[in-house]
């Protein structure tokens, strides 16, 4: 009997050594896929390099289903750990300015002609009025550090749209575009080109030296060329021909900016000085797009449903096409996105990037040592001081500079107020309705 006892123990060490590998990875597994999961949220190149590895392994298809549940994990937790949160303020309103046309007569000099009022857009107050922070709704400006006594071009604006998550946050900036210019620039890899004449194009990546004395902001582009083929075009150079249901966001060659679906701006191709594409408009000319009524599509997210709780950006105008819009999210599905943009006034909107480590909106201030540095416009979002600027950006971006001195856009002639599909005017969209 003791021998066989024994013998049977001298056989156990490989059995402890499986054992072992076993409770490594029952215990260690989860631990580095929660690891994995915080630096793809921490570290700005973590996320994508998983993402692009994990599909040249596993296929596009099974890495989206990983995303959605990865997300719809998260989602989950939230709505268990911070479910009695109230929705938060981001910063304080000050108390409002005078009206644009009082303002404006008391700037405009008598031997000139009439100037153009200060721009400052119209308050909406809170998208959900039982459910906001203080604040919500009203515009706050963004003055240029450079230009203190001049009006300001940008304004900012928070919205929680979503009644069942309260930190499902839409920030939103109006951009003046009759004092302002919307420049567009390709990345120096992405959107990849497919036409022979896209290797014509140089790719810096970055603002141009000329462009610093009256840069203002800046803000992501689209989704690299893998995730839907989205056109673009730049100086008359076609680096991806254009789809032709996809909403675009152009710049005309006389300087007006049109955001639409290509069918709308395909006849004047050859006056727009650039032009990108993204998914399909959510809105157009006030209406919303039928899709976004679906629940499980991936019209606006790629690899991702468009009911998937993420972070998101999205550019607009108003029906005027005198005031730019510009958002960028956390924990809101591409509804709510929408929602937001035309409550705040857009008649047209356009999504752009999702995702984590994409969306970004900065401003630039000069330093102690009078050094452009850009400054981001909410808390949490990614971004390094020389953001576009010094630090040349892999993806497509845009960025905002003041007109020359004396310029102003022409205006643009006003299209009738437009009834959404829900049957309210262009400035008051249905409520959001709960995601989930």
């Amino acid at each position: 009997m003791g021998a066989k006892i024994q013998a049977s123990g001298r056989g156990t060490p490989r059995k402890r050594r499986l054992r072992r590998a076993l409770l490594s990875v029952l215990v260690g597994g989860p631990v580095l896929l929660i690891g994995l999961f915080v630096a793809a949220n921490r570290i700005p190149w973590v996320g994508p390099l998983l993402a692009d590895t994990a599909r040249a392994l596993l296929g596009t298809e099974a890495v989206a289903k990983l995303e959605d549940a990865s997300y719809a994990a998260q989602d989950r937790w939230n709505r268990f750990w911070r479910k009695d949160e109230k929705p938060r303020a981001h910063w304080s309103v000050p108390e409002p300015a005078p009206s644009a046309s009082a303002a404006g007569a008391a700037t405009a000099k008598a031997d000139d002609a009439p100037a153009l009022p200060p721009f400052r857009p119209r308050d909406v107050g809170p998208a959900l009025k039982s459910w906001s922070a203080p604040g919500d709704g009203l515009w706050v400006p963004l003055a240029d550090a450079r230009h203190p006594e001049d009006s300001p071009r940008l304004y900012k604006t928070l919205l929680h749209p979503d009644r069942n998550r309260s930190w499902a946050e839409v920030f939103v900036v109006a951009v003046d575009l009759r004092r302002t210019d919307l420049e567009m620039m390709p990345g120096t890899r992405e959107p990849k080109g497919e036409t022979p004449e896209s290797t014509k194009l140089e790719r810096p990546g970055r603002i141009p030296a000329s462009a610093e004395p009256r840069l203002l902001a800046a803000f992501n582009g689209g989704w690299k060329t893998e995730h839907g083929h989205y056109g673009m075009g730049v100086g008359g150079i076609t680096l991806i021909p254009p789809r032709k249901t996809s909403c675009t966001v152009a710049r005309t060659r006389d300087g007006r900016v049109r955001i639409a679906s290509w069918d709308a701006l395909a006849d004047s191709k050859d006056d727009l000085a650039w032009w990108r594409q993204t998914p399909r408009c959510m809105y157009e000319n006030g209406t919303m797009h039928a899709l976004l009524n679906q629940q499980e599509t991936a019209a606006w997210g790629a690899t991702v449903d468009g009911d998937t709780i993420i972070r998101r950006s999205a550019i607009g105008i108003d029906a005027a096409g005198e005031t730019l819009f510009v958002s960028i999210t956390n924990h809101t599905t591409a509804r709510a996105l929408a929602d937001a943009m035309h409550f705040a006034g857009a008649s047209t909107v356009a999504q752009l990037d999702v995702n984590w480590s994409f969306p970004k909106f900065v401003v630039y201030e000069p330093n102690a040592e009078g050094v452009l540095e850009a400054t981001p416009l909410a808390e949490g979002f990614e971004f390094d001081k020389g953001e576009y600027l010094r630090r040349a950006s892999v993806r497509d971006f845009f960025f905002i500079t003041r007109k020359p001195d004396g310029e102003a856009a022409k205006p643009t002639p006003k299209s009738p107020e437009v009834v959404g599909s829900a049957g309210v005017p262009a400035n008051e969209p249905a409520p959001t309705p709960s995601p989930g």
